[in-house]
């Protein structure tokens, strides 16, 4: 077997033995401007199947992969990531390099930082749910390193041509002489915690960050970063995926920004690393993990182990799809792809050879990596089966929960996915204790209707309030595994929430198609940004009163990235191709928007301090002299209007044995109302917040004496609380 590049023939045989040179490779026809730079061979061995990938030993490295239905496999070696020619081919023997489905070799001599990439030749039968093309440079699925500065991305229609120049290349990583430093996981439990949602990129990437060039956009940025993260009262930050991901896995002249399209499970993106190698970008994301524990903060990433960029039938060739589609993906009776994500293809989570690429992928970056949690971007795609159907026990969930690697991070789950399984409040079973936080969904949507002024939301507003006890009805769960939010990534942000009624995404390239329709936002009567003073009042008080309800209410918060300083997409509620100024946190905003800022940081400050937000139980509705209580109110004492029309509640809240109580107003109507005060339990009421008041009036305790009554100004929240006059 020969195999053309660029008119040079590269002829390989087997020889046997141990150490002898077994798939040696002889270079012929070689032009005489690279005979100089034509390298020793490595001599090899048989090698073993375990563990999969690239293990570096004293001796050299061994390396094994899975393919069961191969017909053949070769190992080819570079000596950089930018070499189009391997120095060296190697030809696998069935009869010396094959156990069960694991082709291995061992290669002597060779050392971390050696760059390879396998050809897997079998069946072109898409009829059979087999989709080898041995013309394809593959990547290692259990690479820690990846090179793909030179990547093209290609798809089905490139099948049989070479592509071993634009392919994305491995690399050979050694057990890490890292040092830490002593780091340990803060392991800050749910009831302290505050999420920040970052994306690394588009933290630092604008040049009005403050931030070297060559760090902008990468994980050295962020550490630059920290102190404003700190200011900010952020305890874990959640990245938006870092796994190696096609960048070109977007509408044409546009990039994937968002990274929801892993290549890898293991190997950091090369685009967050602040030089080409990839060696530095391993140790740079580790740099920027002991940076953020210094500081206290966790690092929680979002996984995405329900689709790859591959894309089914036709996408392009990376790695499981040339090695072993049929047992990688789920397929239908067909021997289709399915699609239950919405991306062309679902990963086979039920599947064992799956599973361990998973579950090695979680151990990794917990062991060796430092990481404290994971979201699971479509984490229902977990729970079905290999025919798509839903399983009651999950294998992939279960290995996942007992895991003792994972026994102590933090574990959230979107729990849906893209073809209608919707498991918010009982992922990974409805009986018994779950360790499984969740995305609160249904918060999110309902308190924008709140907000906004929908009718009928006001009960709605005291279940969610509470934690959504009508969702989350398992009385052993902690409330704090409801993370709520109001917006994320993924729609608008929310100071477009507030500035558009319809989405604008016609620079996506898909002629406004993509992205939800249904935002539950208002523009208040101008769409976009405005000049009107008025206007623009109106929309920093609605912002406010974002940040109020979401943080005075029992559970887990998440801001999202620049929400703190109402960050804007122009009204694009889809931006995951926009790597620009689009999506990029702006950091003249911070200026710009200060009193947005600062309001949020005494926010959050002022509910982290409280016993009545670190609560891990449901809290009881209705007097009690010991346990933290809630009371509901209307405009007046024991007054609630539960009534469809209404769009005002009191909250009072009790804690007793911590000596709390607050009174919350909740207006959202559009005039101005007043409230009738409960009386002061241990002083006098004090006014924490109003957001309808100037930004440094707020979080001042300015004392009311003796007032019985509290005029609510028109779609604002009033935070007071009764403590002893000084």
């Amino acid at each position: 077997m020969s195999t053309e590049i660029e008119n040079i023939t590269f002829e390989h045989e087997v020889s046997e033995g141990k150490a002898a040179p077994l798939g040696a490779t002889v270079v012929e026809n070689v032009p005489v401007s690279h005979k100089k730079n034509v390298p020793m061979v490595h001599a090899l061995s048989e090698g073993m199947a375990a563990p999969l990938g690239a293990t570096v030993t004293d001796e050299g490295v061994n390396f094994s992969v899975f393919s069961g239905d191969a017909t053949s496999v070769e190992l080819w070696l570079f000596h950089h990531g930018d070499d189009v020619l391997p120095y060296q081919i190697i030809k696998l023997d069935p009869k010396k390099n094959l156990s069960y489905h694991y082709w291995h070799v061992f290669v002597h001599g060779a050392k971390e930082g050696l760059y390879y990439g396998y050809k897997i030749n079998g069946k072109y039968a898409p009829s059979k749910g087999l989709h080898y093309d041995g013309s394809k440079l593959l990547s290692d699925p259990f690479a820690k390193g990846l090179y793909g500065k030179n990547y093209s991305r290609g798809d089905a229609s490139t099948f049989g041509k070479e592509n071993t120049d634009t392919a994305i290349k491995s690399i050979v990583v050694a057990p890490s002489k890292y040092d830490w430093e002593g780091d340990t996981h803060p392991r800050i439990p749910l009831s302290s915690s505050v999420i920040y949602e970052m994306h690394v990129g588009g933290f630092t990437a604008n040049p009005n960050s403050g931030v070297e060039k060559d760090k902008r956009g990468t994980f050295l940025g962020v550490i630059e970063k920290i102190p404003y993260l700190k200011s900010l009262g952020i305890t874990t930050v959640e990245l938006m995926p870092v796994f190696a991901f096609d960048p070109q896995d977007a509408p044409l002249g546009l990039e994937n920004y968002w990274g929801y399209s892993p290549v890898n499970f293991l190997a950091p993106h090369w685009g967050y690393g602040s030089t080409d190698d990839p060696l530095t970008t391993i140790n740079e994301f580790k740099d920027m993990v002991k940076a953020l524990h210094r500081e206290g903060m966790e690092v929680i990433l979002d996984v995405v182990y329900n689709h790859t960029a591959e894309s089914g039938r036709i996408g392009p060739w990376l790695n499981l799809k040339g090695q072993q589609a049929d047992v990688y993906y789920m397929q239908d009776e067909n021997h289709q792809f399915s699609n239950y994500t919405g991306c062309g293809n679902t990963i086979n989570a039920s599947d064992p050879i799956m599973r361990r690429l998973m579950r090695e992928s979680l151990r990794y970056w917990v062991r060796d990596m430092h990481v404290d949690g994971f979201r699971f971007d479509l984490a229902a795609i977990l729970t079905r089966g290999e025919d798509g159907g839903v399983l009651v026990n999950s294998p992939a969930v279960g290995s996942i929960e007992v895991d003792p690697w994972l026994a102590d991070t933090k574990l959230i789950a979107e729990a849906w996915d893209a073809a209608g399984l919707y498991q918010l409040g009982f992922f990974a079973g409805r009986n018994g204790d779950t360790r499984w936080a969740e995305w609160n969904g249904a918060y999110r949507d309902d308190m924008r209707r709140f907000i906004r002024g929908d009718e009928g939301m006001v009960p709605i507003l005291a279940a969610r309030v509470l934690g959504s006890p009508d969702i989350y009805v398992n009385p052993h769960q902690d409330i704090n595994q409801s993370i709520h939010f109001i917006s994320c990534h993924d729609g608008f942000t929310m100071g477009d929430l507030v500035s558009y009624n319809t989405k604008h995404n016609l620079s996506n390239g898909e002629d406004n198609r993509d992205g939800l329709n249904e935002n539950f936002s208002y523009n208040y009567g101008e769409e976009g940004q405005t000049n009107d003073p008025a206007l623009e009042d109106l929309r920093t008080r609605q912002v406010r009163n974002f940040m109020t309800v979401m943080f005075f209410t029992q559970g887990t918060p998440m801001l999202n990235m620049g929400d703190e300083v109402r960050r804007t997409q122009n009204g694009n509620n889809n931006a995951y191709c926009q790597n620009n100024t689009t999506s990029w946190f702006n950091w003249d905003d911070v200026h710009t928007h200060s009193e947005t800022l600062d309001y949020t940081r005494g926010l959050i400050k002022y509910t982290q301090g409280l016993a009545l937000f670190s609560l891990k139980d449901l809290i009881k509705v209705g007097h009690d002299m010991v346990q933290p209580h809630i009371l509901w109110h209307g405009t007046r004492i024991n007054g609630a209007d539960w009534s469809p029309v209404s769009h005002t509640l009191g909250m009072e809240m009790i804690h007793p044995t911590a000596g709390e109580h607050l009174y919350v107003m909740f207006n959202m109507y559009w005039e101005d109302l007043d409230f009738e005060l409960p009386k002061p339990m241990f002083g006098s009421w004090h006014v924490v917040a109003d957001t309808y008041m100037k930004a440094d009036e707020n979080f001042t305790m300015r004392r009311l004496y003796d007032q019985k009554n509290y005029l609510a100004k028109d779609r604002s929240i009033v935070i007071l609380s009764d403590f002893p006059d000084k």
